[in-house]
């Protein structure tokens, strides 16, 4: 039998939806838990990692493309090996090769720019952040001349034999990291070579990164890049080099002007550095992305600042630095 003085808990009433007073409730805290603060090196690698992928594409592309220049070419020399090793289409086989690598490395990353001219193109047409461009350009630059550093490097004991000493270094084998025209070119010919060129790039690039018109997988995206390189190689190439990119040229320049090429590298033409390799792709990309947008792309450029929803659907339905900051090229 219990006794009077023994301690009894209430029970809940019955339809009562107060909670019993030895229940705690929730705060509102504990759906919120306290964030870990990021160190200062993973900050610093959050911030740097996009600009370090295209730094590594454009490394690797460089890379494959000068590669090729010097093998095929050091390798006609019979102090430097038996038999030439390649022609004109290894050349094309090894910058086009080098360009989907530099893709694969970047595209999920940074979106596999891989140009200057691309970069800042999507920057004018497509939303890409300008607080990156500079980031970006730097990186592609630099890469270029890591990448032609290294290749350099490589090949400098069959550099000095093709060129007859290791203080001797001319055009001949400068221009197998940096871009020259041939001499029956004019200034307007080379610039519409490297116009027309970078803008064929550039338009089959935002045509094969568009949702919308039938695009490939993202993976296979650099296959498409393999084969339009190839393709422009193979068929405009010949009479400027085909840069088609400021940092493909550029950076490997620099790397020239360390190794005591001088100042033929840029008094060449009057500055044919600045105005063929450079501004040419500028000018042809923003060409590029202009015209497809004014012609093909399903949103229409008229509307774009007056229907959310035309905003909306880019979006979601086609691939842009807008939506995503990606767009390889």
């Amino acid at each position: 039998m219990q006794s009077p003085t023994s301690s009894i808990t209430p029970t809940k009433p019955s339809g009562d939806d107060t909670p019993p007073a030895n229940v705690e409730l929730p705060t509102l805290a504990s759906y919120f838990p306290p964030q870990k603060s990021q160190s200062t090196m993973s900050r610093l690698r959050q911030f740097i990692r996009e600009p370090m992928a295209e730094f590594f594409g454009v490394a690797l592309f460089v890379i494959f493309g000068t590669g090729v220049d010097c093998q095929v070419v050091l390798s006609t020399n019979k102090g430097v090996a038996a038999s030439p090793k390649g022609d004109f289409l290894s050349v094309n086989f090894g910058w086009a090769i080098g360009l989907a690598m530099g893709a694969w490395v970047s595209g999920g990353i940074s979106g596999g720019h891989l140009n200057p001219a691309v970069t800042l193109a999507l920057a004018t047409w497509r939303g890409f952040p300008w607080r990156k461009v500079p980031a970006f350009i730097f990186a592609q630059v630099m890469g270029g001349l890591v990448g032609a550093a290294i290749v350099y490097r490589n090949y400098i004991n069959a550099i000095d034999i093709f060129e007859g000493g290791r203080s001797i270094r001319t055009q001949a084998t400068a221009g197998l990291f940096a871009t020259y025209a041939q001499d029956y070119m004019t200034a307007g010919s080379c610039f519409f070579v490297e116009f027309l060129g970078t803008a064929i790039l550039v338009f089959v690039v935002v045509a094969v990164t568009d949702k919308n018109n039938n695009a490939p997988p993202s993976g296979l995206l650099p296959v498409s890049l393999f084969l339009v390189l190839l393709g422009l190689g193979a068929s405009l190439g010949m009479q400027t080099s085909y840069a088609f990119n400021p940092a493909r040229d550029f950076g490997p320049r620099l790397l020239l002007t360390f190794a005591g090429y001088g100042k033929q590298l840029y008094s060449y033409r009057h500055q044919y550095w600045l105005w063929c390799p450079i501004i040419a792709p500028f000018v042809g990309a923003q060409a590029a992305v202009g015209f497809y947008d004014l012609f093909l792309r399903e949103e229409d450029p008229f509307n774009r600042f007056e229907s959310p929803k035309s905003i909306t659907n880019d979006e979601s339905g086609t691939q842009t630095p807008a939506a995503n900051g990606s767009s390889p090229v």
